[in-house]
């Protein structure tokens, strides 16, 4: 199997992200190994906070965050999913799994920021992280989620995602940039279009994207849902602060956020939001609300001064 490496040129000058490039070698599995991509920004010494992407962006969708964040205190830390962004990636789409995915990440987390972090997630970020969170609570100071869920099956799903599955698995004309643009409310200007097409150059470095709309484990006999459930133990009793901050305007998952804060002890009582004028890409389109959201539960939980 080919594992594909970015190609430096296409990254060069994009707009928003003059962040430095770190890297961690994972093990992949039947003997592959990879380079895995990520951002770390702000004081090493600072509270950590980790920002976890979803399908199919990588950390560029980070960039407008970051600075605010960094500027209240953080250290933040946003990886690229194998498959995604400046990480390495698979060619296959057999070769992707939710388990895969999950063990890829820990890997990450373990070795970069082992310690007690906050947590941001969307989409996928989601997937990846909740069920980090269900597994291994006291490893997380608060979490704060938008567009995104833990599914465990049941055949439930909107149409909008099933729409979306669909096309990722069988439409010819998948272009990224076009596709992250479709999921905002705001207009990405035609080099932030790049900017997200700048990892995906041919059909075999979208194998990644390709495959994970058909991984959520929405039918019960798809790989995922017995983890999922047992995460969902662990998740739904997290007392800490958990906050939702969901894009209204998202077809997909708008309607999921009153959903996962309603099985989740530490959201009771939180500000709970909606985001009007928001799509699937909330961090386009709210980086502003959605960084004071991650500011007020980290000093909520005692996390940030």
């Amino acid at each position: 199997m080919q594992i594909i490496a970015h190609d430096p040129a296409r990254f060069a000058d994009l707009p928003g992200y003059a962040f430095a490039e770190n890297w961690l070698t994972v093990e992949l599995g039947e003997g592959f190994r990879a380079r895995m991509h990520y951002l770390d920004e702000g004081p090493k010494d600072a509270p950590p906070l980790l920002l976890f992407h979803g399908e199919p962006s990588w950390s560029y969708l980070y960039r407008k965050m970051i600075p605010l964040l960094v500027a209240a205190g953080f250290r933040c830390l946003a990886p690229d999913l194998i498959g995604f962004g400046k990480s390495d990636k698979p060619a296959e789409q057999s070769f992707y799994t939710y388990a895969r995915h999950v063990d890829w990440l820990k890997q990450w987390r373990n070795a970069v920021v082992p310690q007690v972090a906050g947590l941001f997630c969307q989409d996928w970020g989601g997937l990846l992280g909740l069920r980090m969170v269900g597994q291994e609570p006291d490893r997380f100071a608060f979490v704060v989620a938008s567009n995104t869920f833990l599914p465990t099956g049941g055949g439930k799903a909107s149409e909008g995602f099933l729409a979306w599955r669909e096309f990722a698995r069988a439409s010819p004309d998948f272009r990224i940039g076009g596709i992250m643009d479709r999921g905002c409310q705001t207009t990405l200007s035609s080099a932030e279009v790049a900017a997200y097409d700048a990892p995906f150059p041919d059909e075999a470095s979208k194998a990644g994207a390709r495959a994970f709309p058909q991984l959520v484990p929405i039918e019960d006999d798809k790989p995922g849902v017995a983890d999922n459930k047992a995460a969902w133990e662990g998740l739904a009793a997290f007392d800490k602060p958990f906050l939702t901050l969901f894009g209204e305007d998202d077809p997909v998952l708008g309607q999921a956020g009153p959903q996962l804060a309603g099985r989740i002890r530490g959201a009771g009582g939180l500000p709970h939001a909606m985001l009007s004028k928001c799509g699937h890409f909330s961090q386009e389109d709210h980086p502003e609300a959605l960084a004071e959201g991650v500011i007020a539960m980290a000093r909520k939980a005692g996390f940030l001064a």
